[in-house]
């Protein structure tokens, strides 16, 4: 595939954190894509991040963000989806800091029918707070130095970081939606439409993920395992508020239990609206 593709990278008030991440998509080897920073109401600070890679950076770089009325991840990633412009769409967390060939390897895994869903390598609060405040770069750092970070206890795994060409492993888990994560998703944007995107329902933390997976795998989209070749390196944070949970669980057990594939309040809803997010 040589089209554009679209890396919406979605966020809430940590600035260091993104600047970590923009710097990885700062030097990826792939170079045709664009980003588009799904910003789910964060103060100024972030907004002069953005600006400050935006100068930076020889790719594309969008913001779009809408006003803070809580948790609306959903929301805010179908609006930076309908602010995109790739035929491709890989949804990254903003603080899970891609590799230099994460676009790439993302790329080479793109197929027509199939979504990718990727992985990751937990840091721990230490050594996340040694990357954000030295500068650290791990998306640089080679085998040796991830092995010895897993035995001090800096990262939680290595097999994410390590690439091995799958071929048909990869499509063993054609139907199954559980473990996907939306901090590391590849979606074409036509099979997106397709499903109406993410479900906006979905407000407060957890299963809004879960949810858009289950609708594609529904439609007869597949999954295809982006393990060995796409890991990210996610930096450590706090728990989430989880007091939403269990309505969120409900509403993704309704979904499991129905027969649609479309999102109840997805990317047409906001179209609908002609309300534009704001930037």
């Amino acid at each position: 595939m040589t089209d554009l593709i679209s890396v919406i990278v979605a966020t809430y008030n940590r600035p260091d954190a993104l600047d970590a991440v923009l710097r990885g998509l700062s030097r990826q080897t792939d170079r045709g894509f664009e980003t588009v920073i799904a910003d789910d109401g964060s103060g100024p600070e972030t907004g002069q991040t953005i600006k400050r890679w935006a100068a930076a950076m020889d790719t594309p770089l969008t913001h779009v963000w809408h006003e803070d009325l809580g948790f609306r991840l959903a929301e805010i990633r179908n609006r930076a989806i309908l602010r995109s412009r790739g035929v491709y769409c890989i949804f990254l967390d903003g603080d899970c800091i891609p590799r230099p060939d994460f676009v790439a390897a993302h790329r080479r895994l793109a197929e027509p029918g199939w979504f990718v869903a990727g992985n990751r390598v937990l840091l721990s609060r230490a050594l996340t707070e040694r990357v954000i405040a030295e500068g650290l770069e791990p998306e640089n750092w080679g085998l040796a130095k991830v092995l010895r970070q897993r035995l001090s206890g800096g990262v939680n795994r290595i097999a994410a970081l390590l690439t091995f060409p799958l071929g048909a492993l990869r499509r063993i888990n054609a139907t199954r939606w559980q473990g996907a994560r939306g901090g590391n998703l590849a979606i074409f944007r036509r099979d997106l439409e397709r499903v109406d995107g993410f479900d906006a329902a979905f407000s407060g933390w957890g299963r809004e993920d879960s949810d858009i997976i289950v609708r594609l795998v529904r439609s007869g989209i597949r999954r295809k395992d982006g393990r060995f070749a796409t890991g990210v390196l996610h930096l450590w944070h706090p728990e989430n508020d989880r007091s939403s949970l269990k309505d969120n669980q409900s509403r993704l057990d309704e979904a499991i239990a129905a027969t649609r594939t479309r999102a109840l309040c997805g990317l047409s809803s906001l179209a609908a609206s002609n309300h534009p997010a704001e930037t």
